[in-house]
């Protein structure tokens, strides 16, 4: 695109590496608050998450998803048929936009942000080359470059031509047998997708469990729905290397002194020791491989670029992150598991119920297993952790998450009475367990 003025000698306020999630908000930010803001992409305007991975998965496990839950209630049951794969496929298509990223380039124009096609490379302080064009920045660079899939060393496994995450979410046909190499997020809810269209799918994770950062009870419910739908599970069984790295290999990060395939370290401003000039934001850093956490970090990052004080808030990152695996039973946690809040060293005591135990649970995820956990911090007497199990359970965890970002007493919380009939009500079933 021809840019006038200062733009045409490639000079700007800010330039962005990467226009996946975290660069666009960044970047649209950043131009909002009347900055000169220019976005470098080599690939697809909207990233990984857009084409590849949050968006196109939950396009390919939603109709099964909705045919299950329709089995559970009576009257819609009788008249459930089955997948229509090629409908599934062909939304698929239409939400990915058939991997044509031009609906998504008005939205930054818009904000004052330049679209710059290309491969950003570092080229020294506040420099980046785009394919042999010079950007140079007034204030910051701010590297978005997210992560990519790593393929384990296996022998004869590359030659195989493998599937990543790419593959995995824009195949245009179903394969007769689908092996899913690890049993976290991306794995099962891949493997959960493809077996639904009509794939033999089995899935080999290396440790004894699958969702092994989840609740325990969690990756049982998953594992045991996989299972009832034919889908071989393998623990136990190790495949080196496999899950995602972050996407620095090409950055030219070497002249700064940083290490070339590593995460990029930040700050709590999410700046780069050493470089004040040099932000990292999204899955680039390492923090949190997450797109809305990735979000979140853009939008602090902006805020320092903007002399504005901010900073990325402890209990709202990290492992502490809220999070969703969309399978069925879906997983919605955030904060601490049992576990993690033992080891941390925090005095917690968990309490459980029935997901759907209540009023509601006659409506909604009518006899599906589920479980809910809270876990809290005995000392403090506020909540550190929340899982769900469930039927559609992924709306729950955000009342969780405020509070426990909020740290908001449970004498408190035990006024914020659920709505009847809902299955909101088991948050008043858990507070009752504990005592209040």
């Amino acid at each position: 695109m021809t840019e006038q003025g200062e733009r045409e000698s490639g000079e700007f306020d800010v330039v962005v590496i990467g226009a996946g999630p975290a660069g666009e908000v960044c970047a649209g930010r950043l131009g909002e608050a009347g900055l000169e803001v220019a976005i470098v992409e080599g690939h697809l305007i909207g990233g990984e998450c857009s084409y590849y991975g949050c968006m196109p998965s939950k396009a390919l496990l939603r109709p099964d998803e909705v045919l299950a839950e329709a089995r559970r209630i009576p009257g819609a049951r009788e008249a459930v048929g089955s997948v229509d794969v090629a409908a599934v496929l062909a939304r698929r298509d239409e939400v990915i936009h058939d991997l044509d990223d031009s609906v998504q380039v008005p939205w930054l124009e818009t904000r004052n942000v330049a679209v710059v096609r290309g491969r950003g490379k570092l080229a020294g302080e506040r420099a980046v080359d785009v394919d042999g064009r010079r950007l140079t920045a007034r204030m910051a660079v701010v590297v978005a470059t997210g992560s990519e899939a790593a393929v384990p060393p296996i022998p004869g496994l590359a030659e195989a031509r493998p599937w990543t995450n790419r593959e995995a979410t824009t195949a245009g046909e179903v394969p007769e047998r689908l092996v899913v190499l690890g049993g976290g997020v991306i794995g099962v809810e891949l493997g959960q997708a493809w077996s639904s269209l009509g794939s033999q799918v089995a899935i080999v994770e290396a440790l004894p469990r699958l969702l092994p950062r989840e609740e325990p009870f969690a990756a049982e419910q998953v594992e045991e729905a996989l299972a009832a739908r034919g889908i071989e599970i393998r623990t136990g069984v190790r495949a080196i290397a496999v899950g995602r790295r972050p996407a620095t290999r090409e950055l030219g990060l070497e002249p700064l002194g940083l290490e070339a395939g590593a995460p990029l370290t930040v700050d709590e401003q999410l700046r780069v020791p050493g470089h004040d000039w040099l932000y990292a934001v999204g899955d680039v850093n390492g923090r949190s491989l997450l797109t809305h956490m990735g979000k979140y970090q853009a939008r602090i990052a902006a805020d320092v670029i903007l002399g504005r004080a901010a900073r990325l808030e402890e209990r709202a990152q990290g492992a502490l992150s809220p999070r969703v695996i969309f399978t069925d039973p879906q997983v919605a946690a955030v904060g601490h598991t049992l576990e993690s809040a033992t080891a941390a060293g925090i005095e917690v005591r968990a309490v459980d119920q029935p997901t759907s135990g209540n009023a509601g649970g006659s409506f909604y995820g009518r006899n599906a297993p589920g479980t809910a956990r809270l876990v809290i911090d005995e000392d403090r007497q506020v909540l550190v952790g929340a899982t769900f199990t469930g039927a559609e359970v992924a709306e729950f965890v955000h009342a969780a998450t405020i509070a426990i970002v909020g740290e908001v007493p449970l004498a408190r919380l035990w006024h914020a009475v659920p709505s009847f009939p809902t299955r909101s009500e088991v948050w008043l079933r858990l507070l009752e367990t504990y005592g209040l």
